[in-house]
């Protein structure tokens, strides 16, 4: 759907699908310039799923998903206790050897720190892991191996499928429609 976005400011960043794609696949530049070279991706679902399925194509390795949870509170946004997923979707084998974890974002760094020693635990076959993201807000107590734009004032962050959080399967005609009238 089309539709113009409000400004960003030091406390909101919107985000259309046109930049959110630019940003996947400057992402992919900078992990391929470093030369650093690994065999699997684990994407944290939800919100990496989509940057690790076009990291998956692009570097043409097997992508593991992992689910994770912690923005449930006030409409998710505000980070609660976090939940990690039992096991991971992985197509083919287990975890193992140089592992690229990925994310949208690392927020205060508690996630990606929890998951990194989870999956080191899990899967002693790891042999590195690095990890690619997005954003990295200047709040957080971890710093990614890969990103893209550093958000010192640690904005809000409107990702372009996040218009889908509200919408219902009762609301799709009309949400079709209107998408058409605005195209």
């Amino acid at each position: 759907m089309m539709s113009s976005l409000p400004q960003s400011t030091d406390t909101d960043l919107w985000v259309s699908w046109s930049d959110y794609n630019r940003l996947i696949e400057r992402l992919a530049l900078k992990v391929h310039q470093s030369g650093w070279k690994f065999d699997q991706i684990v994407c944290l679902a939800r919100g990496g799923v989509r940057v690790g399925d076009v990291l998956s194509r692009i570097f043409d390795v097997p992508l593991g998903i992992l689910a994770t949870s912690s923005y449930r509170e006030a409409a998710g946004t505000v980070q609660g206790q976090l939940d990690i997923a039992k096991f991971i979707t992985i197509t083919r084998g287990t975890l193992e050897g140089k592992v690229l974890l990925v994310d949208d974002m690392v927020d205060t760094g508690l996630t990606f720190s929890k998951v990194h020693n989870h999956l080191l635990e899990q899967f002693p076959a790891i042999e590195e892991m690095r990890s690619a993201v997005l954003w990295w807000k200047g709040h957080s107590k971890v710093e990614p191996d890969y990103f893209v734009d550093q958000l010192p004032t640690n904005p809000w962050i409107h990702q372009p499928f996040e218009d889908y959080d509200s919408l219902r399967p009762h609301q799709l005609e009309a949400w079709i429609r209107k998408g058409v009238q605005n195209a």
